[in-house]
């Protein structure tokens, strides 16, 4: 007989399965339960954007594409990045499409990070970057956010947080799961920070389209003097709801990409070549159809965040993304335990946030990625469940 939890390596060993999916599981076995636990857009991706797809199936292009992506492809992304943000990057050797941001993150963790190197990462965030670290042979470094200041990285806290074995520095925003932004001021404030020291920065902005108010994205590789330390990180699955094609992409200096290349060469080879033409016609065309789904997210996010409010829960209005983060600490201390209850009494998945890392314990996610009519229900079956608290 095979032992074979000797076998099993110690960072895999180490790695705790995801909070999102625990969840997420349980609801597949439950009848007329509503999950709110997923960030998944609940739009088709636009039907043209499908159609390019299909044309490419049916005109037999099955073939690998070049490592780094199609080139038009790649031109397409280069001039969105000079149109959005007036950063000029050389789609040969400055861009590279992957399988969805998170190969991304995981290639860009693996491309710099040595053993006992410090990777800061703020908290709460998106459930990879501590595990992705991990298995780099890194050591995740948390950042504390907090509600009162609008769950935004401090230059303060970033700055206290630095040592001689710190190499990278992760900036999450629009936040997943708080629903935070940074203006050009703050980022400015750790853009000062970083210029006197050697460390990367890894900017997710797979959220960048879904921005509320007003507000627009800004991308820290504009900022003066980031562009030559930042990896842009960015994607399909949430402003052209095309999760399920499995597409992202990587900006940034040809001297910090050349490293990441070669590990998504022999890991990955190239992305699938189906979801980059659909790819090409969904930065070419679908700007109407993020502008649509960013409006009824808005939408969506001022309904939650008044019911939240009339509930008696609370929170920090998100400024990004499509999740809302409120507190349940008036209710209950265990976050895990409020969700588990809420699920089984009530039919409703939301995650804990203590998933998101320490910072996150004693809020619950809430993603409003969901039609009007679950969003309505859901609320009801919260506010009968605290009621009943």
């Amino acid at each position: 007989m095979i032992d074979y939890s000797s076998l099993i390596s110690d960072k895999a060993r180490t790695i705790k399965p995801s909070g999102i999916r625990k969840f997420f599981d349980i609801v597949n076995t439950m009848d007329d339960a509503i999950s709110l636990g997923v960030g998944e857009p609940d739009f088709q991706t636009p039907w043209q954007i499908r159609r390019a797809g299909i044309a490419s199936l049916q005109q037999g292009k099955t073939f690998y594409t070049s490592n780094w992506g199609l080139a038009d492809l790649r031109k397409e992304i280069a001039k969105y990045a000079w149109e959005n943000y007036h950063l000029e990057y050389d789609y040969h050797k400055e861009i590279i499409v992957t399988v969805g941001g998170s190969e991304a993150i995981d290639n860009a963790l693996r491309s710099f990070v040595s053993e006992g190197d410090e990777v800061l990462i703020p908290e709460p965030s998106f459930v990879c970057y501590t595990p992705l670290t991990i298995m780099a042979g890194g050591t995740p470094v948390p950042l504390k956010t907090r509600m009162e200041d609008g769950f935004k990285l401090t230059a303060k806290t970033l700055k206290e947080a630095i040592t001689p074995r710190t190499k990278v520095l992760i900036m999450p925003f629009p936040n997943n799961p708080t629903g935070a932004i940074m203006t050009r001021e703050e980022l400015e404030k750790i853009a000062a920070v970083l210029r006197s020291t050697n460390i990367i920065v890894i900017s997710d902005e797979i959220y960048c389209e879904l921005t509320y108010g007003g507000k627009k994205h800004v991308c820290f590789a504009e900022l003066p003097g980031m562009r030559e330390r930042t990896i842009v990180i960015n994607g399909f699955s949430k402003s052209y709801a095309m999760t399920g094609w499995r597409l992202g992409w990587v900006m940034a200096p040809k001297e910090m990409l050349a490293p990441l290349v070669k590990i998504h060469q022999f890991g990955i080879m190239s992305a699938p070549t189906v979801s980059q033409f659909a790819g090409i016609e969904a930065m070419r065309t679908g700007q109407d159809d993020i502008a649509y789904m960013r409006d009824q997210y808005d939408m969506r996010r001022r309904f939650m965040y008044t019911r939240l409010q009339e509930i008696g829960m609370p929170c920090f209005e998100p400024e990004g993304a499509f999740y809302i983060f409120p507190s349940i600490q008036k209710y209950m201390e265990d976050d895990e335990e409020f969700c588990d209850r809420l699920l089984r009494s009530k039919k409703v998945a939301v995650v804990p946030g203590s998933a998101f890392g320490e910072s996150g314990r004693g809020h619950i996610r809430i993603s409003y990625s969901y039609s009007m009519m679950h969003l309505e229900t859901a609320m009801e079956r919260i506010e009968e469940f605290v009621n009943e608290l």
